[in-house]
């Protein structure tokens, strides 16, 4: 979205910046506000010492000039202003913003400024102040006229004394943590040109007085609240505004007639909402706007508009999930100066227009639509095209073979279409290439080579027919590299070592063969690694422990054999589950790039988008030849969510440690030679629900807990040595059957645990006796009985 900066901004800084040129009579400033000043250069400085921040040193570089022996009128940040009439001087403008990056100071510190009076200009913007906006201070500063503070921690509620600043034309509370509603007071701001309360937790209506008192506003931004209810219907008194930005919040209804009165309006940005009717043909005739975002409502586009006239030249258009139907519109061929277009989620259909090819849009979104056909070869011919996002449509054929000679998109989506054939060689020239997903489609061949300077981060080719030698002809830059259900083949290539700053590898469902090699263990920044279904030998080695950022690890369905490393229970982000930072740009976020883990999760296969990724942790060796006792040092994995160690020959007990894996919410130890018990802490698993420990050698007393006591499916425990407890109903035999002389109490538990039994499995009043004969000759241990990959925890992209 085009910049919300409003003019009367910029006409301040002009007007400090000439009073600073301006010369002056050699006139000091106030001795009461040099020591205000310097009274908060040491507040701050004390509170970041106290706090280890690193800002303290950029602190106090910046702040260098503040010293007892000048003149504050000299100080760097600190703008005055001079009267001659009355021989003095006093300060104006005092722009702080940007001093503290890291850690966070309290909004106290602020207290000494408050007796600086004279204020015109106060900028605390970008500091990383917390607590509550100090109202009775701000009362002080009467004379304010620009007061931005956005960027910070501040929490509560809007103090009321701010609304008693009378002249203040700018005011910029944004990425706060402010609450509450929008008090009705806002109004009283009648100088206000600029009023910009985005991204807070602000909740409520927009209050009436805001379209009936602030007459004078230019920019009102509303953004990534919560605001509710309707768009005031007098908000069209606003005729002076440029920008109307209220998306990301609740409001509902349609959209106000009344808008149509403002002719100065640039840029409406009304999406993520639950707007509803139908779009007004009128906004096209607002000869101002600039900037249309509409998409993701419940607005509906009227798809009899085909001879829409737009009076309006667009530089930004989002009719996101709008229902537009039919062919991309036509009179879009008109708008020339497009540099976004959103049309995702919508009904299109038909070929990709050649016009629209040719428009030199700069970012363009038409994923999940029925678009079909080949992709015309000048929309790659142009140096415009930044973003494109064309996935889960039903484009086929070939991509243009010298599609990257000439293109410098930097976002090229595709997935989840039909188009075939080799993917060109000449993407690998992309320079600008940041992020490429060709996903699910039917690619053949052997993948183009990327430089190692390539500035390339993100690469999803999974799911295609891509084949020949695993790939390593990367850049240097790649943080995610998705190949699985390809058909690769051969080892894994040593050069992925120099991928250092590689974070996600997926190579599942390919051929590759070969040992698991070391040399992954010095990818460091390794967080996920998905092998699953290849043909890989060999053990795994003990230096795994090295990938300390490493909290997803699947190794299922391969051919390997040793033991367990009893270094995996060092995994330290599978013990702490760290909020590890990723290295991807945030921009990348901003087009919602996901890749997803498809788990086999409670026994259905769900996904886990990478936004949430963080907080998961599973580790699958299933359904491997891996051998001998399970290692303790497993119980060690805390952060796990996923355990999955079936199909494998390990033997032992199972290790009493499992009892403190406190996250874990899904167990398979299946088709294994485990024997002995059960062991007791399993009763600690507050948030296990699902479990498969069938065809062991278990026996004794299933452990009995509040959850435990849930996992009552007798599949859990089929195919083991002698299992018993209420789970199975059965009962073991160090407990007493009932005495003869039964009390009606007695007779009612004997009555409830016998109806509990048999109604639970459904068959008639004997059954209970037909299956405690039946386990004795051995019949139970054949139930459900299931094949070796039947209980593998399937993960895919």
């Amino acid at each position: 979205m085009a910049s919300l900066m409003s003019l009367p901004f910029a006409a301040y800084l002009i007007f400090f910046f000439t009073i600073n040129l301006m010369p002056m009579p050699c006139f000091s400033c106030p001795q009461e506000h040099k020591e205000a000043l310097l009274e908060f250069k040491t507040s701050l400085t004390e509170n970041l010492i106290a706090a280890n921040s690193t800002d303290e040193a950029m602190v106090t570089e910046l702040l260098e000039s503040w010293n007892s022996s000048s003149d504050c009128c000299q100080w760097n940040l600190v703008t005055c202003h001079s009267h001659a009439a009355s021989a003095s001087k006093h300060i104006a403008g005092l722009d702080i913003s940007y001093l503290v990056l890291n850690g966070s100071v309290p909004s106290d510190v602020l207290a000494p400024l408050f007796r600086i009076t004279t204020l015109m200009l106060l900028n605390i913007a970008s500091n990383s102040m917390q607590g509550e906006i100090p109202g009775a201070g701000f009362a002080n500063l009467t004379k304010l006229v620009y007061l931005d503070m956005g960027e910070n921690r501040f929490n509560g509620y809007i103090p009321p004394q701010l609304f008693q600043l009378r002249y203040l034309e700018y005011l910029d509370l944004s990425g706060n943590f402010i609450q509450g509603v929008i008090p009705a007071e806002v109004g009283n701001l009648t100088e206000l040109r600029k009023l910009s309360l985005r991204q807070n937790k602000l909740s409520g209506r927009i209050p009436l007085s805001v379209a009936s008192q602030l007459r004078e506003l230019q920019v009102l931004d509303l953004q990534d609240n919560s605001l509710s209810m309707e768009i005031p219907a007098e908000i069209g008194n606003l005729v002076n505004i440029s920008t109307l930005a209220l998306s990301n919040n609740n409001l509902s209804g349609g959209i106000p007639q009344s808008i149509q009165k403002m002719s100065k309006l640039e840029t409406l940005a009304l999406d993520k909402n639950i707007l509803n009717g139908d779009i007004p043909a009128w906004l096209f005739e607002l000869k101002e706007l600039k900037n249309l975002h509409l998409g993701g409502n419940k607005l509906r586009w009227n798809n009899t508009n085909v001879t829409i006239a737009p009076k309006c030249m667009l530089s930004q258009l989002s009719l996101r999930s709008c229902d537009v139907g039919g062919p991309i519109p036509i009179w879009l061929s008109n708008q020339t100066r497009l540099d976004l277009l959103d049309l995702s989620e919508n009904r299109l259909e038909g070929a990709f227009p050649v016009w629209l090819a040719k428009l030199q849009v700069g970012i363009l979104f038409l994923s999940d639509n029925k678009l079909t056909g080949s992709l015309p070869p000048p929309l790659f011919q142009t140096q415009s095209l930044q973003v494109l996002e064309l996935s889960r449509n039903n484009f086929s054929g070939k991509l243009p073979e010298d599609m990257g000679e000439n293109c410098a998109v930097m976002i090229l989506m595709l997935s989840e279409n039909n188009f075939s054939g080799p993917v060109p060689k000449s993407i690998g020239n992309i320079y600008r290439l940041l992020l490429l997903d060709l996903s699910r489609n039917n690619f053949s061949g052997e993948l183009p080579i990327f430089k190692p300077d390539a500035l390339l981060a993100f690469v999803d080719i999974s799911s295609n027919k891509l084949s020949g030698k695993v790939p390593a002809t990367f850049g240097l830059n790649t943080i995610i590299l998705s190949l699985g259900q390809n058909e690769f083949s051969g080892e894994l290539p040593k050069n992925l070592s120099n991928l250092s700053q590689l974070e996600h590898l997926d190579l599942h469902d390919n051929n590759v063969t070969g040992d698991l090699p070391t040399f992954l263990t010095q990818i460091s920044s390794l967080q996920v690694l998905n092998l699953r279904n290849n043909s890989i030998r060999g053990s795994i080695s003990g230096a795994l422990s090295n990938l300390s950022s490493l909290r997803i690890l699947d190794l299922s369905n391969n051919l390997l054999s040793g033991n367990i490393p009893p270094s995996v229970g060092n995994l330290i982000a599978m013990i702490e589950t760290p909020d590890i930072p990723t290295n991807l740009p945030g921009a990348f976020f901003s087009f919602s790039v996901e890749y997803d883990l498809i788990v086999n999760w409670k026994k259905s296969k769900q996904g886990i988008s990478s936004h949430n990724l963080d907080i998961y942790s599973l580790l699958d060796l299933s359904n491997n030849q891996f051998s001998g006792n399970i290692p303790s040092s497993l119980g060690r994995l805390k952060g796990l969510k996923l355990l999955n160690i079936s199909s494998n020959e390990l033997s032992g007990s199972i290790p009493l440690a499992f009892g403190d894996l406190e996250s874990l919410e899904t167990l398979d130890l299946s088709h294994n030679n485990l024997s002995g018990q059960i062991p007791q802490t399993f009763a600690k698993l507050q948030e296990l629900n699902t479990l498969d420990l069938s065809n062991n050698k278990l026996v004794g007393h299933i452990p009995e807990s509040p959850q435990m006591d849930t996992l009552i499916d007798p599949n859990i425990y089929a195919n083991n040595s002698g299992l018993c407890g209420v789970q199975i109903q059965l009962r073991c035999p160090e407990e007493h059957p009932p005495s003869a002389k039964t009390d009606e109490s007695d007779e009612k538990n004997d009555t409830w645990w016998f109806s509990w039994a048999t109604a639970g499995i459904g068959f008639p009043f004997g059954f209970f006796s037909a299956v405690a004969s039946m386990y004795v000759v051995g019949y139970f241990s054949a139930v459900a009985t299931r094949t070796r990959r039947g209980s593998q925890c399937v993960w895919q992209r």
